[in-house]
């Protein structure tokens, strides 16, 4: 059989099952730390329930993840975990879901093993949204979502570190209702309120413009020019506040389309 008919008949079965976002479609990739407890609490021994290196870390891998040839108009993090909304018209890959997970999955575990300076892994999937209100509603989710764990995480470790074993701390915070944990908080020495949003909320990148003064060399004179670069917000808003905030990333992207 010829190369060009062997490659034709084989390559069928490496492509029988791709699938392709529709156009129209939202594309919201989310990304997983795989076996990161074990990373976090055995290998490294990060502080818990936060610790500033690994948020450091997880930074850095979205905004790579944002600079890597996708078209992502923002970024989230919270926890082992990164979500990034496309652009509505970005066609990388033709839309391939195979290819979108593949390549991301690769580009967020090589990043963030060469911060950490160890082997690291994330798996990640497509979620494909049909509207702009339910990507309002995905963020949102996940922003809801930051708080409960991070509530969750503080009584949990302030338990262990008053000598409780992980059953005992696991059972005493089942069924308690959110004002119990925040009063349990209290009672301890923790307002939870007074904690850095950047662990109640998660962590948001997003593209911003910016001047900076360069040199004409033709008409030898120093000139402005407009530029973009990720920038960073550990300062979240929440609720009905981020919903606002994700539609005007929403809105941005179609005027600057």
């Amino acid at each position: 059989m010829k190369f060009n008919d062997l490659d034709k008949s084989m390559r069928i079965y490496e492509t029988a099952h791709d699938q392709c976002v529709l156009p129209g479609i939202f594309i919201v990739v989310r990304l997983d730390g795989r076996g990161f407890t074990k990373l976090t609490r055995e290998v490294h021994n990060f502080e818990a329930p936060f610790d500033s290196q690994f948020r450091d870390h997880m930074v850095a891998t979205v905004a790579h993840l944002m600079e890597c040839g996708f078209n992502v108009i923002y970024g989230y993090t919270q926890s082992d975990e990164i979500s990034l909304l496309f652009h509505l018209g970005d066609e990388t890959f033709g839309r391939k879901e195979r290819k979108i997970n593949s390549v991301l999955a690769g580009e967020a575990s090589a990043k963030f093993s060469l911060s950490l300076g160890a082997m690291a892994c994330f798996d990640s999937r497509v979620c494909q949204l049909p509207n702009a209100q339910k990507v309002v509603d995905y963020f949102r989710w996940r922003n809801e979502d930051a708080h409960r764990n991070a509530l969750n995480s503080h009584c949990y470790w302030m338990l262990r570190k008053q000598g409780e074993n992980a059953q005992a701390a696991t059972n005493q915070l089942k069924g308690m209702s959110v004002a119990d944990k925040n009063e349990l908080l209290f009672q301890n020495g923790t307002n939870f309120n007074e904690v850095p949003t950047w662990q109640k909320r998660g962590i948001g990148l997003y593209w911003e413009e910016y001047e900076k003064e360069g040199f004409n060399p033709k008409s030898q004179q120093s000139v402005l020019t407009t530029k973009r670069r990720v920038k960073t917000d550990y300062e979240l808003p929440m609720k009905e506040g981020y919903e606002t905030f994700i539609e005007n990333i929403l809105i941005a992207s179609q005027e600057n389309n």
